[in-house]
């Protein structure tokens, strides 16, 4: 079962934190099962840009980038060349290491 380590972000983690999620799971699902809320405004329906990580570590064992996750990516703040949205980055077999920007596009946070 592969660990996601995540990077302080200071409201979410402040002091970062580890999980730890099946094969198969997205890093958003992996996230909000283990106490991380991240937004997800569209419900994982990758309809948003509110769950953008950047993989800092282990970005080749997600599945693949599909052309609505790019042009989504697109909208994203602090886009970098490892960002991911994380309700579609599924986990591999591989632990993985993520930041979780500080803002989203998001005016107000979503209570979900």
């Amino acid at each position: 079962m592969p660990t996601i380590k995540i990077l302080p972000h200071p409201e979410l983690c402040p002091q970062g934190t580890e999980v730890r999620a099946p094969a198969g799971t997205s890093v958003c699902e992996a996230l909000l099962e283990n106490g991380v809320a991240i937004e997800h405004a569209c419900d994982m329906s990758c309809a948003c840009t509110t769950c953008h990580v950047i993989v800092r570590d282990g970005f080749d064992s997600l599945g693949e980038l599909d052309e609505t996750e790019e042009d989504l990516l697109d909208r994203a703040w602090g886009l970098e060349p490892q960002s991911r949205l994380s309700c579609q980055a599924i986990l591999s077999q591989q632990d993985i290491t993520i930041e979780i920007p500080r803002y989203t596009i998001n005016h107000a946070r979503e209570n979900h």
